[in-house]
């Protein structure tokens, strides 16, 4: 039985490559880390050289930490993608 995401060679099809699915990703990521920094910023009482102020906001500066550069790795690697299925 042959999947449908495939073409006739077992390799994905141009349209199901995981382009789509990189860039959504890496894009709820990114805002995902961009509203920690605003939720830390506003609301979980802010960050000083020495960290966050509650423990919340350290969840918050950790979940930031995290999410935005694996998000921009994610993003620029489906922007790649993106670019490289245009060229063909």
């Amino acid at each position: 039985m042959k999947d449908a995401s495939t073409s006739g060679q077992g390799r994905p099809s141009a349209r199901d490559d995981g382009t789509r699915q990189l860039l959504q990703w890496g894009g709820w990521m990114v805002a995902t880390g961009l509203a920690a920094v605003v939720l830390l910023e506003t609301v979980l009482g802010g960050y000083s050289r020495t960290g966050a102020s509650t423990n919340a906001g350290w969840f918050a500066l950790i979940v930031a930490l995290m999410s935005i550069p694996f998000g921009l790795m994610l993003l620029t690697l489906g922007v790649a993608k993106w670019v490289r299925n245009r060229r063909r």
